[in-house]
């Protein structure tokens, strides 16, 4: 009866502590198994070790014996390739992965460890395993930090990243365990899909995925589909619209939504861009194709901030993934919208290009048919990974109690009233020698906060988009004895943060003095980005303290909860709140916030399952074609006479590509139509609403038939070509008959929120124009 009530109360404990997370007492009982087989581990010789790993390999499923002999040689094998004895923490992080549930880790409790370890497990039951992550340099990081490791198991590992071949590529994805980012592994997947030969074929089908930073990858990423595009030629930008609208003033000339997200033209404003573009109407036959233009370089300038949401560096305009804090190599915005960037910034402009294919990261997951992952912050999100990946989380203790001081937000009545405090707190810390971490909202943010650091001695090191090549050794001495250290976004940098710097030379000093400071200069849109910052400190038990700065007029406030109470007073000196109504209001728009992404990221699912349903059973027919000999048989059937005339000229094997490299164009062409056609029914489907007609309803009703026409379109286009290629002594001439290839790739950063759209700036426009009538 008391070991009854005992269970009962630690899981009345847990539901309170941790909810929404799975109970790991079948776990947690297998741990003293593993420590008394450890003796007996030890004796082994490393050749031994390897050996005895191998005889894992004779089960493809594990049970209780084989993942307790797993962690007891995973543990010896840690200890002896990386000098570290891994805790019972990490083997239970190890077992919940291995259980295909997301791992919640502390910050420093070792995720690493136990993503290898579970790795290591699924690659002995005979699956590949792909390790995503957040950037490619974590993935290069783990992969050579965790290869002794895995060396000394007999499993073999690699890792993929942008400079490498196709054959390096091929290379890596043979390994058993393979590390990459999830934009690499997802360009991976949409290249494959190009291929014309099954040769070319980089990666093998799927098997386990573990994702680490899991609530980055699963939810902030999932909003961003990665979309493949190919060079068409040179894009032009209207460079006199950009210049017109450099001159525009918001509240007098254009307009913007409360969240940033639109901007229209006033009546005075577009009553200027009609006069400087030679009295044209903008809204009539005379301005009718200037209007896109406008409205693009409208969205260039009012929306689009240099140093927030891109760079100008080497002469190129250069996008930061907000997400991440850092630039989003091969990324660009839509054609239009680039170039507009452009022509803003006074740069040529890049190539134009088309969309050959994309993917959002939950159909990139989907393939999977195991997923595991692990994060600091997975309860937070605990539904949102029940529903849309059907995962559930495991919360695991940490090795040492947390003793960070987590004191409340200091808020203020202006931004410049906030940034004097934070100044002041950074001078008063600073001066005990204390570390300081500051986590900031942007590249432009970390920079003027430097700037003013400067102006008052107070030296520090900016961690940003613009020197993200060097995190590793910034954040790594970010824990040195009176070190000031500014960074944006610290979610995902992946790399623990030690007292004392890298060497730890000085870490009990500054564990005397109270460990390292952290200092947020804004609440962020998600309180799961709050408590990453603030796990940067406090970790393994370690002193430390954190503490967040806010104001009524932050942008997340301004976006999402606007309204303040009347009433909250502020201190006439300071500008400091004291007031618990404040507080409850920034709680309110970070809330606020957190329900607008949730709803973006169902609205593109609701859309995009039938896109990838459709992209599953285009893929199918796309595999026999590039597979066997369908495409020939198919054209051999088509257009008798004229295969027949072209066996004669060619071997038989060239004649089969031929006809498969025809077939595959113009599927891959049509397929590219199909989602360009989609996006622009997107785009208009919420008319529908106006006749009280659900528009997800009419939006499958309209894609479902211009589907089922892509296949019969294929082949007849496959037949003209046939018959009006061009023949000569070398073959056939396939660009000549307009069967070309993309010269280059790119990827495309668009916001896939099927009600935020181009159609609701229409509206706006619309609206704009009714109000010049009446004026």
């Amino acid at each position: 009866m008391p070991a009854l009530i005992s269970r009962m109360g630690k899981r009345l404990r847990r539901l309170i502590e941790r909810p929404a997370s799975i109970e790991l007492t079948r776990y947690e009982a297998l741990l003293p198994a593993v420590g008394e087989l450890e003796p007996d581990v030890e004796k082994l010789t490393d050749a031994e070790l390897t050996e005895r790993t191998a005889k894992l390999r004779e089960h493809p499923q594990f049970g209780d014996d084989e993942l307790v002999e797993l962690c007891a040689l995973g543990r010896e094998a840690a200890r002896r390739a990386l000098g570290e004895r891994t805790f019972d923490v990490q083997l239970l992080g190890t077992l919940g992965l291995l259980a295909g549930h997301v791992v919640q880790m502390e910050t420093g409790e070792g995720k690493t460890m136990a993503g290898a370890l579970a790795a290591a497990g699924y690659a002995l039951q005979g699956k590949r395993v792909h390790v995503i992550s957040v950037n490619d340099y974590l993935a290069r990081r783990d992969a050579e930090w965790m290869g002794p490791l895995y060396r000394l198991l007999g499993v073999s590992a690699n890792w993929v990243e942008p400079a490498l071949t196709r054959e390096e590529r091929r290379a890596a994805y043979a390994a058993e365990v393979t590390y990459g980012a999830v934009s690499e592994i997802g360009f991976d997947v949409l290249r494959d899909r190009l291929v014309t030969r099954p040769e070319d074929v980089v990666q093998p089908e799927p098997e386990v995925a573990i994702v680490d930073e899991a609530d980055s990858v699963l939810v902030d990423e999932a909003r961003v589909p990665l979309v493949m595009a190919g060079s068409v030629d040179a894009a032009v930008a209207d460079v006199e619209v950009a210049n017109v609208v450099r001159r525009l003033r918001l509240g007098l000339h254009y307009e913007t939504d409360s969240d940033g997200r639109n901007a229209w033209l006033t009546s005075a404003g577009a009553s200027v861009v009609e006069k400087a573009l030679g009295g044209i109407d903008l809204y009539g036959d005379s301005g009718s194709d200037r209007l896109a233009a406008v409205n693009v370089a409208l969205h260039a300038h009012a929306l689009l901030t240099r140093d927030v949401d891109y760079l100008v560096r080497d002469g190129k305009v250069q996008l930061i993934n907000a997400s991440r804090g850092r630039v989003a190599e091969l990324q660009r915005w839509p054609d239009g919208l680039q170039a507009a960037v452009e022509a803003k910034e006074q740069l040529p402009a890049t190539d134009r290009g088309e969309i050959l294919d994309s993917i959002t990261v939950q159909a990139l997951l989907a393939r999977y048919p195991q997923v595991a992952g692990m994060t600091g912050t997975a309860v937070a999100v605990a539904e949102q990974l029940r529903e849309f990946y059907r995962l559930e989380v495991a919360v695991i203790p940490p090795n040492k109690p947390n003793v960070r001081e987590d004191q409340p937000d200091r808020i203020f009545a202006s931004p410049s009233q906030k940034l004097r405090a934070i100044q002041a707190e950074i001078r008063s810390v600073h001066e005990t020698g204390r570390p300081i971490l500051v986590g900031t909202q942007d590249v432009a943010e970390s920079e003027e906060l430097a700037e003013k650091l400067a102006k008052v001695d107070l030296p520090c090191v900016v961690l940003n988009a613009r020197n993200d090549a060097e995190e590793a050794a910034i954040i790594a001495e970010a824990g040195t004895y009176g070190a000031v250290t500014v960074s944006t976004q610290m979610a995902g940098r992946g790399t623990d943060i030690r007292l004392g710097g890298a060497d730890g030379k000085d870490r009990e000093r500054v564990a005397e003095l109270g460990g390292l400071h952290v200092i947020g200069t804004a609440r962020y849109p998600s309180s799961r980005l709050d408590g990453q910052l603030r796990g940067r400190s406090g970790r393994q038990g370690d002193p430390g303290s954190a503490v967040f700065f806010a104001s009524l007029n932050d942008e997340l406030v301004l976006a999402h909860a606007p309204d303040v109470p009347e009433g909250i007073e502020a201190d006439d000196e300071t500008g400091e709140i004291s007031d618990p109504a404040a507080q409850r209001q920034i709680n309110h728009a970070q809330r606020v916030a957190e329900g607008v992404h949730l709803e973006v990221h169902r609205n593109t699912w609701r859309y995009t399952r039938l896109i990838e349903h459709q992209r599953r059973e285009l893929l199918d027919h796309r595999s026999k074609l590039l597979r066997s000999e369908l495409a020939a048989e198919t054209l051999e059937k088509a257009s008798a006479d004229r295969y027949a005339e072209l066996a004669e000229a060619l071997e038989k094997d060239t004649l089969v590509q031929v006809c498969r490299e025809i077939m595959l164009y113009h599927l891959d062409e049509l397929w590219s139509d199909h989602l360009a056609f989609l996006t622009d029914v997107r785009e208009s489907i919420h008319l529908r609403a106006l006749a009280r007609e659900t528009p997800l309803d009419e939006f499958h009703r309209t894609a479902i038939p211009a589907f089922h026409k892509i296949i019969p379109e294929v082949e007849e286009r496959s037949v003209k070509t046939l018959d009006d290629a061009e023949i000569s002594s070398d073959g056939i001439n396939l660009a000549a008959s307009g069967v070309r290839r993309p010269t280059s790739t790119w990827t495309y950063l668009v916001h896939d929120n099927p009600f935020d759209s181009d159609f609701e700036q229409t509206l706006k426009q619309v609206r704009s124009l009714m109000r010049r009538k009446k004026d």
